[in-house]
């Protein structure tokens, strides 16, 4: 069956945090959006670069975002408006059993499980933003949701990055990734672009870190060296990747974020209807564990075994 002919999955947008601006670009590029109202959206990239593409082109069919909540309900009514919500909701368990799916659209690692429980726990499918976990005890909550049944999967955008694509399959023996803002809100965007190219298998963390910037320095099984800058004060540093073999070296930078941004949407649409991860879930556990492995490096001055990390956090979620 196509899916035109399926019925809509109807979705719920959850939450919206200073900083991201997802339940706006995320909402408008499966519905489609109002581009008179989206243009007084307060993240300004965001209209830009919808604004690229055909109107007609920009929504993902079989899928609808049915249902909004924002933290601040003064919010909620403009993003309904721009990205053409028809429900929006005074509390977020509302949406529970008028939605197939829940997205937790805000970047707070350390406050992803309380806001995925009631969902989790009703037996909704749940996708949650980067990065899912930044302490033992939100990982551990979410490896034990996951060995009981529950269906959950976060990503970043930047693995779906059509620039980084082009890097894929290479031997690099150093990559180079950097991002801006926070090494626990964003460093997951310049990691996982780079795990994309060397699969699972990191061994030590180490960060170092000084007036907010951070540079990690991660090692990986199969003997490439990766390093992640983190510049809080320096946007036009995301999306950079350097890689660097043997014999050739290149540079990519997100320059399409739109690509990327529906990329992630569309992979969210298809594990819904399918039943297949995207990609396995272990491998988002292993990427948390070396962003808790950074922070602990960063606060030590230690290097931290990834290895360490993921044997403390199964530990915890086999007690849960």
């Amino acid at each position: 069956m196509t899916p035109a002919s399926l019925p809509t999955l109807r979705l719920a947008m959850l939450g919206m945090i200073p900083g991201n601006g997802h339940p706006y670009s995320w909402s408008a590029i499966i519905n489609g959006y109002d581009p008179a109202a989206m243009a007084s959206c307060p993240y300004p990239v965001i209209p830009v670069y919808l604004g690229k593409q055909p109107l007609e082109s920009v929504r993902i069919p079989g899928a609808q975002v049915t249902h909004l909540w924002t933290d601040d309900p003064a919010e909620a009514l403009s993003v309904a408006k721009a990205s053409l919500i028809p429900n929006v909701v005074p509390r977020m368990e509302e949406v529970i059993g008028h939605v197939d799916a829940a997205i937790i659209g805000t970047d707070d690692g350390t406050d992803h499980v309380r806001r995925a429980r009631p969902f989790i726990e009703a037996g909704l499918p749940v996708f949650i933003d980067k990065p899912l976990a930044t302490t033992r005890e939100e990982l551990a909550q979410f490896i034990a949701w996951k060995r009981a049944g529950a269906r959950i999967f976060s990503s970043s955008g930047l693995r779906y990055s059509p620039e980084h694509r082009e890097l894929r399959g290479k031997p690099w023996r150093w990559i180079t990734s950097t991002t801006a803002k926070s090494w626990e809100r964003y460093g997951i965007h310049a990691l996982e672009s780079a795990a994309v190219l060397t699969g699972p298998g990191f061994g030590e963390v180490r960060c170092d870190a000084k007036d907010g910037d951070v540079i990690a320095t991660i090692t990986h099984r199969s003997g490439t060296l990766l390093t992640v800058a983190v510049l809080p004060d320096a946007p036009a540093s995301f999306g950079h990747l350097h890689a660097y073999g043997n014999d050739t070296a290149q540079h990519v930078q997100l320059s399409d974020t739109y690509a990327a941004f529906r990329g992630q949407m569309v992979s969210i649409v298809e594990w819904l209807r399918s039943g297949r991860e995207p990609f396995p879930f272990e491998e988002t556990v292993e990427l948390m564990a070396v962003l808790i492995a950074g922070i602990e490096s960063r606060e030590t001055g230690c290097r931290v075994p990834v290895a360490r990390v993921l044997e403390e956090v199964h530990s915890m979620a086999a007690a849960l």
